[in-house]
């Protein structure tokens, strides 16, 4: 398993251990490729609760919807605290501080935490600031580095021991709706890869190692878009970085950050959830406040592709959450609705909803859904939209509501629910997906951080 390197190592090694990488880390948003897909075949954890199968919870000092990551037997995870953590009375902009807080995976003692000032002015705390905050960005990590992206304060490294390497702005900008910016860094050979849509309606590399500006793509079409970009394979040894902006997909070079190609594609003014990758072709699924609908485009080509590479679109629709491809299906839950379509063709393979969702109609579909329901969570409002995205592990499905109900699903050609489970302790909000490693569950609210294992 994953530690067996390790354990079999002496502990004059010890130091440079921290920095190791291995298959089962789950080093960025949506795991170590952004697929969603665990790499480990290792048993996973069907039920949980306050007092079963928790391994360990950490208080965080405040609230955030970023989720963690798993790096070298070490789980990190950005908060924020002083400024908007009282929705009644959110207080003074120049207290807003950001927290990348680290903790060790098996004991779940805090081994550190930083603390960033805020670069002022920010978006005042209203509005969708109210369902997720100023730490939505997921940090990515190298084995060597931890890089986070905290809007407007902009992209920042740190060492394996908490220690600032560099800090640059990639933009200023406010988004004049309130809404602020939540799409994840990603990496690319020796680049930091950021997508600053509101702060600069721009897409941006960093030198990994200085900081310093690379390339920078800058379009108007980036405004509306919070989803994160994702690296597919297209032949030859070529590699597209692709992205979904309002109306269309973009394929770019990596390297210079050149336009490649692009496509006519989902008819929505916002773009809220993140492509999903299988083989060269990208799909997206999305339901913005104006439109909507799912597309599958076959990745590479050169300008418009609209007509030689769309190879399907479907009236499906998703929101928030970026679906799961997994064995030839494509699988969401949005609005209580448990959703599978064949990733071949479109076509609805079921949908279903989930046990105790309250009824309601969903746009576009004759199912009945839920609204999601927000609880006692941090927040409130918007209906209580889903957040998080589903992530997949031992051939099961795991969906955290934002109520903090987790949903365990059977994946296959029929619905299968296994389980919901909660934390009845924590009345926060749950807006981060999970991340997955050596068959442990990480699972982040508003107020703690949980390690779920099986057996424990």
């Amino acid at each position: 398993m994953k530690r067996q390197l390790a354990m079999c190592l002496t502990t004059v090694f010890v130091v440079s251990l921290v920095g190791f990488c291995d298959a089962d880390d789950w080093s960025r948003f949506r795991g170590p490729d952004g697929s969603g897909l665990s790499p480990d075949d290792t048993p996973t954890p069907v039920t949980w609760s306050d007092s079963e199968n928790l391994k360990w919870k950490v208080p965080l000092p405040g609230p955030g919807s970023s989720s963690p990551i798993v790096v070298g037997g070490r789980v990190y995870v950005t908060c924020w605290s002083g400024y908007g953590t009282d929705r009644g009375a959110p207080g003074d902009q120049k207290d807003l501080k950001r927290h990348l807080v680290c903790v060790d995976r098996e004991t779940g003692k805090t081994i550190w935490s930083t603390t960033t000032d805020a670069v002022l002015p920010e978006d005042d705390f209203r509005g969708m600031f109210t369902q997720h905050g100023y730490t939505s960005h997921t940090p990515v990590s190298d084995g060597e580095r931890v890089y986070v992206f905290y809007g407007i304060t902009g992209v920042l490294a740190f060492d394996l021991d908490g220690n600032k390497l560099w800090q640059t702005s990639v933009g200023t900008e406010r988004d004049r709706r309130g809404w602020g910016s939540a799409s994840s860094p990603i990496l690319y050979k020796n680049l930091v890869i950021v997508t600053a849509s509101i702060e600069n309606q721009a897409l941006v590399a960093l030198n990994k190692d200085t900081g310093e500006e690379v390339w920078k793509q800058e379009a108007g079409g980036f405004a509306s878009t919070w989803g994160t970009p994702i690296l597919v394979d297209v032949g030859d040894g070529r590699q597209d970085l692709v992205l979904a902006v309002p109306y269309e997909v973009w394929g770019f070079n990596p390297d210079d950050g050149k336009l490649r190609w692009y496509c006519e594609a989902v008819q929505s003014d916002s773009m809220c959830s993140s492509l999903i990758v299988g083989g060269d072709t990208v799909y997206a699924v999305e339901r913005g406040p104006r439109g909507g609908g799912a597309v599958a485009v076959r990745a590479g080509g050169k300008d418009d592709v609209t007509k030689t590479h769309v190879v399907w679109t479907a009236n499906e629709r998703s929101r928030i959450g970026t679906p799961i491809l997994y064995e030839g299906r494509i699988y969401w839950i949005s609005g209580g609705i448990a959703n599978c379509i064949d990733a071949k063709t479109g076509e609805q393979v079921y949908q279903s909803r989930l046990a105790g969702a309250a009824a309601s109609a969903e746009p576009g579909r004759g199912a009945r859904s839920g609204r999601g329901g927000g609880r006692r969570g941090f927040g409130g409002g918007m209906g209580g939209q889903d957040y998080s995205s589903p992530v997949v592990a031992d051939g099961k499905m795991y969906f955290v509501r934002r109520s903090g109900t987790a949903v365990v699903v059977k994946l296959g050609t029929t619905f299968e629910e296994l389980a919901q489970n909660r934390f009845e302790s924590d009345d926060g909000d749950f807006s981060a997906t999970p991340a997955i490693s050596d068959g442990e569950l990480f699972i982040r609210s508003s107020k703690n951080l949980y390690c779920v294992s099986k057996g424990e």
